[in-house]
């Protein structure tokens, strides 16, 4: 899942990287409201984290901007600003959430958790799919009663794949939402991931769990294509 925070203080927006990046979420930074507006219309994300207090122009005013450019992607606000008016006017501006400095960072962690599980059918920090089990707060996999070991990336692969379980990811899809900003499109990472990927999911069981689409993509699917 990829996430871009928009807070110019590079304190907290390092900080939350690094815990992001260690829950395996791939972070983009932008340190205005410009650049924050750019991102978010030029890659997909599936969190936008908000800081409020910007050097240039107002956190609501850039949220109001995102939501005019029909970008639906979840916000969660970043507030000093304690007072009900102000997170009352954050929600109507189109924030989907807001949190208070100081926060603490396993709210945080669980806010993101669940704005993201809402674009997806994905309900709870626990998924089961046919034999695969998977905690995405504890990081832990599991196929029947083996339990698999994965890279940062390859979980983040997984997480992406049964979130979006039975649709068509084509790689540019795969891309925006598991790598950042500095991903080599030509390259043949994501090839090479999926079959990692495999190794540790597939190869010991009957049943393939991701398939390959020539030409289109992947899916990722319990039932035969």
């Amino acid at each position: 899942m990829r996430i871009l925070i928009i807070e110019d203080e590079a304190k907290i927006s390092n900080a939350l990287q690094r815990a992001l990046i260690d829950k395996m979420y791939s972070v983009d930074i932008a340190i205005n409201g410009e650049d924050g507006i750019f991102y978010a219309q030029t890659n997909d994300y599936d969190l936008i984290i908000l800081d409020i207090l910007l050097p240039d122009i107002n956190g609501m005013l850039v949220c109001k901007k995102i939501r005019k450019s029909k970008i639906t992607t979840p916000i969660l606000m970043l507030t000093a600003l304690d007072s009900v008016d102000n997170k009352i006017k954050g929600l109507d501006e189109g924030a989907d959430d807001y949190i208070t400095k100081p926060f603490d960072l396993g709210e945080l962690l669980a806010r993101v958790r669940s704005l993201i599980r809402r674009n997806s059918d994905q309900k709870t920090s626990i998924i089961e799919i046919g034999e695969l089990f998977m905690d995405t707060s504890e990081r832990k996999v599991r196929r029947l009663d083996k339990e698999i070991k994965l890279s940062a990336k390859e979980f983040a692969l997984l997480e992406y794949f049964v979130m979006h379980q039975n649709k068509v990811l084509t790689r540019e899809m795969i891309s925006e939402h598991v790598w950042d900003m500095n991903f080599d499109p030509q390259s043949n990472v994501i090839d090479s991931f999926v079959r990692f990927l495999r190794q540790k999911i597939d190869k010991d069981f009957k049943k393939p769990y991701i398939h390959t689409l020539r030409n289109v993509g992947y899916k990722f699917s319990i039932y035969e294509l």
